[in-house]
């Protein structure tokens, strides 16, 4: 029996009225993502999440991968799980039709992603990764490479790993030793160890392709002299038939407080004479490549904070709609109510049902504009497009994620004493949600990226031109009666002026004292994210008063103005507070002499 649901009406609806899906639909090579297939994708990726994945997340977490003499087995029922998701075709959702992908857009693929993520965490963590290798090759790989490689991986027969991460060498990559020395055959021999490779060994694909961070022997130091290499577990013979083991073995995996399904290995190259490996593009470009992949899976560990938000509003909302606990509230002498009649209660329940609501709305508008910067025939759309997916991608990881831990954590305060016993399964949301903040890039390396690289160094243009659009809805706000949106317009408003006033400060205070405004960065990626997503939540609410303006009594439409009115009270109303973080507390975060820590 399932213990998840997918909420396709909200997934519907957020493609439909908020990403914009018919534009996407119209765009070149996104033609076939009409309404009726888009709605035939999600229902047909819900009934794989509910009834195939969902029932193994448990019991995967329970038995959790095993290690044994330099192999991986996985928890039962992952390997014939597998099996029938790359048979059905989701590993090639949104690939590239020419290496037998179905070229769906990027914002379809995003909701049926979150599905997987919701259903099973430690499952999913595989298909990311291996989408994240493909996207890699297809821009960087030779031809050689593409034939060799990608109809395995697209069809999810092969799958795929990001080898960054060595004992010495974390978030700061400039430190990577592990080395690639030429052969006479234009091959290389790696030598190295990785550590933290999700899915680094496993037995449900025939063949794993690695791509491998390491340097040459004439390397430049630092981050400039780092290349990409494939280094397969098993060779691949010229037929495509797969050929003798490469000396590339995973020799432990991770005993980790969460995510026990997924292995997290030890990857040891070139102890037996060198693994085997293979340039990708232009020597020494290795960490650009690699960013190809790591943004790709920055987004989808964004989808796994959504997927937290949502799954653990799920469990929460079923234990407090039948646990039974105390009289209603100022009432003497009645009935025992189900908790979900308490006020504080329904409190957290709106929390965590906004936060789901708002990352997901954000998560899939961006999805959206990747396709457009990518699909539009206008170079100028395509810019813009991709400058605001850019700003964006950091703020899907870290807002997202945080959100994520944050709600599973509520969800466990909902259950009371039950949640933190293991059987409730409560505890294991929070668990496997933890580590969404943390891979990919921790959530300072995120907010760093976006006040650095995305907001400092281009003098906040793409910032205000977002600012704009937001200001820019004020309008159709305006035009909204009743409290609700009273409170909504006003919300939103000071959120907007507070991260304008934030964002400004940002830009001016970077270049002369970048530790000060490092020191708020954190705060300021929340207050993005969380105005950005009012900002969702508010067109939402517009939209769904006009369905109900125009005679539509489907009482979707009616809670979607509610959550959001929710949101602008008790999430956007923090706005204010974080900007006053940014721009004011640098200060109190370096004032205290490091020997008084």
């Amino acid at each position: 029996m399932s213990e998840y649901f997918a909420p396709i009406r909200d997934m519907q609806f957020v493609l439909k009225e908020l990403a914009g899906l018919e534009e996407v639909a119209q765009l070149p090579g996104c033609e076939e993502a009409t309404p009726d297939l888009v709605d035939a994708v999600l229902e047909e990726a819900a009934k794989f999440a509910e009834e195939v994945l969902s029932p193994l997340n448990i019991p995967g977490d329970l038995e959790g991968a095993k290690w044994h003499d330099k192999a991986v087995t996985m928890p039962a029922g992952f390997k014939e799980a597998y099996k029938l998701f790359a048979d059905s075709g989701w590993t090639a959702l949104a690939c590239e039709p020419e290496w037998g992908g179905q070229g769906l857009p990027k914002v379809l693929a995003a909701a049926v992603a979150e599905m997987w993520k919701s259903a099973n965490h430690s499952f999913s963590l595989c298909p990311l990764l291996t989408n994240g290798a493909i996207e890699a090759l297809v821009l960087t790989g030779s031809e050689k490479l593409k034939k060799d490689y990608l109809e395995k991986m697209v069809s999810g027969v092969w799958t795929g790993t990001m080898n960054l991460t060595e004992p010495n060498a974390g978030s700061d990559l400039a430190a990577v030793r592990t080395r690639a020395e030429p052969q006479a055959d234009g091959s290389y021999k790696i030598f190295g160890q990785k550590i933290f490779i999700t899915y680094g060994d496993h037995d449900m694909a025939a063949n794993i392709v690695h791509l491998v961070l390491a340097r040459t022997p004439t390397a430049p130091e630092g981050v400039k002299g780092i290349s990409l290499f494939v280094v397969p577990k098993f060779m691949v013979n010229d037929d495509g038939s797969l050929g003798e083991r490469n000396d590339a073995y995973c020799v432990s995996i991770e005993h980790k407080l969460g995510i026990h399904a997924s292995p997290t290995a030890i990857m040891a190259f070139g102890d037996h004479g060198g693994a085997v490996g293979y340039l990708v593009g232009e020597e020494n470009r290795g960490l650009e490549y690699m960013f190809i992949m790591m943004n790709a899976a920055r987004f989808g560990v964004g989808l796994e904070g959504v997927a937290a938000c949502e799954r653990s509003y799920q469990r929460a909302r079923d234990y407090a709609r039948d646990r039974i606990q105390c009289t209603d509230i100022g009432e003497r002498g009645g009935p025992k109510v189900a908790i979900i009649a308490h006020p504080d209660v329904r409190r957290m329940l709106m929390t965590m049902r906004a936060h789901a609501e708002a990352t997901r709305a954000l998560a899939y508008v961006v999805a959206a504009a990747h396709d457009a910067a990518i699909h539009h025939p206008d170079a100028a759309e395509r810019k813009r497009n991709q400058a605001f997916v850019d700003l964006m991608i950091g703020v899907v990881k870290g807002w997202s994620t945080e959100s994520g831990v944050s709600m599973a954590s509520m969800g466990i305060q909902v259950h009371g004493g039950m949640g933190y016993i293991e059987e409730t399964g409560a505890a294991q949301h929070l668990r496997d949600a933890q580590i969404s903040t943390i891979y990919e890039g921790t959530t300072a390396i995120q907010a760093n990226d976006v006040i650095g690289r995305k907001i400092a160094r281009e003098g906040g243009a793409t910032l205000q031109a977002l600012i704009a659009s937001m200001r820019a809805f004020d309008a159709e706000l305006a035009g909204q009666a009743g409290s609700h949106f009273d409170a909504i317009r006003k919300r939103l408003t000071a959120g907007v002026e507070a991260l304008a006033e934030a964002g400004d400060w940002v830009v001016a205070t970077y270049r002369d004292d970048v530790r000060a405004a490092s020191a708020g960065s954190v705060p300021f990626l929340t207050l993005l994210g969380i105005v950005a997503g009012g900002w969702q939540m508010a067109r939402a609410a517009v939209i769904a008063q006009k369905k109900i303006d125009g005679g539509d009594a489907d009482p979707f439409y009616a809670a979607k103005v509610v959550t959001a009115r929710f949101y602008a009270d008790h999430i956007l109303s923090r706005a204010a507070g974080l900007a006053s973080s940014v721009t004011d507390g640098a200060v109190g975060v370096m004032a205290l002499p490091e020997d008084m820590f």
